[in-house]
């Protein structure tokens, strides 16, 4: 964090009221962690549902801090020394902190957004910037009202391209975050059903992910899936500038069906020496749509892409004692589900051994999805499921008489790990996907 702001600017900025001697006094960077915090430290007590750091200003005022950020409500000691900015709502203060850093910055922003593919698309988009420029980009599940902010205080003077995931429970949550970023360019991969316990419905997701185009910066481009049936709309609904990939022939960067990774864009095929799965051919594109709205060539897409490696959990390849293990932990939603059992059903390794947890945040829609696995599982050839979790007993209620499956269900995976043991003897191809919850990575250190 680079801020080199004083401490009336940052009242200024977060609409507080200042109580300090020292107003002129120049903020570097906050601290959240009071365990950390070390003489003249700025200290930024956050206040959530779950957690109040205004308990800590006590221990940080004796630990030495100059500056405290926090809600107003508790009492200032008296006759101290220490600047006190005093703000309404001390997440609105971290986000009006972000925008302001980043609105004063001069790098092209890019975020991205969608219910599948975003952290393998931003991922493939950093590569891809990383060979014109020095590149900024949030880590790990930072994509949310906390952690987008604090992504954005990390921007430096020497950053050219910053690559932001934007993730969503709630409407209005891509909004909140979107207008943080203000991207120069915004990608939307596509709309599935994923937190449908708190979006009910698939145009409620629609109208969600597409909140990111109301924040675009000025003369910004939207980069959409033309494939999606409900992103498709956008081709004549959105009136902005606008840029569109998929396999479907009406896209402005179409995929080409060959067993490279290809596409033609204004007329031209390109050629990458890559072999990709469909589903991350579609983040490929997406991921050179964006560079070429950002103002990127060919040949940064093609360098970029070539060094770009997959991240663990995400359709991670594992060999061990002569089976193929497909790990997909960190996500699973209808979609993503139907699309890595699709991928096992390719497999030419058998048996092909399919183990399953919940799919999280569904709603009342759970049950539906939930029962649609066991046909997904018999339509892609699998030998062998092994499930978990209270929402896959509607999937396993379903396979348990099917021929030709043996289905295994518990609560847990110590319910049937000897078992899934016993079959992997077999060698062939295993896919493990769960939402991340489950913690079925730790599945492969039990057997």
């Amino acid at each position: 964090m680079k801020l080199n702001l004083t401490v009336s600017k940052i009242a200024q900025i977060t609409h507080a009221e200042l109580v300090s001697s020292h107003p002129q006094a120049v903020v570097t960077s906050f601290v959240t962690d009071s365990r950390v915090i070390r003489p003249g430290d700025a200290f930024l007590a956050l206040k959530g549902k779950n957690h109040d750091a205004r308990q800590f200003i006590p221990q940080v005022l004796q630990k030495g801090a100059s500056v405290v950020l926090a809600e107003k409500g508790f009492a200032l000691p008296a006759g101290s020394d220490v600047s006190f900015i005093l703000v309404d709502d001390s997440l609105k203060a971290l986000q009006a902190l972000a925008k302001y850093h980043r609105l004063n910055s001069t790098l092209k922003v890019a975020a991205i957004t969608g219910s599948n593919g975003k952290s393998t698309t931003k991922q493939m988009l950093r590569a891809i910037c990383e060979t014109a420029g020095e590149t900024i980009a949030n880590m790990g599940n930072f994509n949310n009202q906390f952690g987008v902010p604090f992504s954005l205080l990390e921007i430096q003077p020497k950053h050219q391209y910053g690559v932001f995931e934007l993730g969503a429970s709630h409407p209005g949550d891509i909004r909140e975050i979107a207008s943080l970023a203000v991207p120069d360019v915004a990608v939307i991969t596509n709309v599935s059903a994923a937190h449908l316990e708190f979006f009910h419905d698939l145009e409620t997701v629609y109208k969600t992910k597409t909140e990111i185009a109301e924040c675009l910066n000025s003369g910004g481009t939207l980069v959409y899936n033309a494939d999606d049936p409900l992103l498709a709309r956008l081709k004549t609904q959105y009136k902005g500038k606008s840029l569109s990939f998929g396999f479907h022939p009406g896209a402005d960067l179409q995929i080409l069906e060959t067993e490279k990774f290809s596409f033609t864009y204004k007329g031209e095929a390109y050629v990458l020496d890559i072999m990709l799965q469909r589903h991350d051919k579609l983040n490929a594109a997406a991921a050179a749509a964006a560079a070429i709205a950002l103002g990127l060539y060919m040949d940064n897409v093609k360098k970029g892409l070539l060094s770009y490696t997959p991240m663990p959990m995400r359709m991670e390849r594992l060999q061990k004692d002569g089976v193929e293990f497909i790990l997909d932990c960190y996500n699973a939603n209808p979609a993503s589900m139907q699309n890595a059992l699709e991928i096992l059903g390719r497999e030419t390794a058998t048996p092909r051994i399919a183990v399953l947890g919940d799919m999280k945040e569904l709603g009342e829609t759970s049950k539906e999805y939930h029962r649609l696995i066991a046909r997904q599982l018999q339509d892609n050839g699998v030998e062998y499921a092994f499930l978990a979790g209270p929402e896959m007993k509607y999937a396993y209620d379903k396979l348990k008489d099917v021929p030709g499956i043996h289905a295994f269900y518990s609560l847990t995976p110590s319910g049937w790990t000897k078992e899934l043991s016993a079959a992997l003897k077999k060698g062939g191809t295993c896919l493990v996907k769960a939402s991340r919850a489950m913690n079925f990575e730790n599945i492969l250190k039990e057997i």
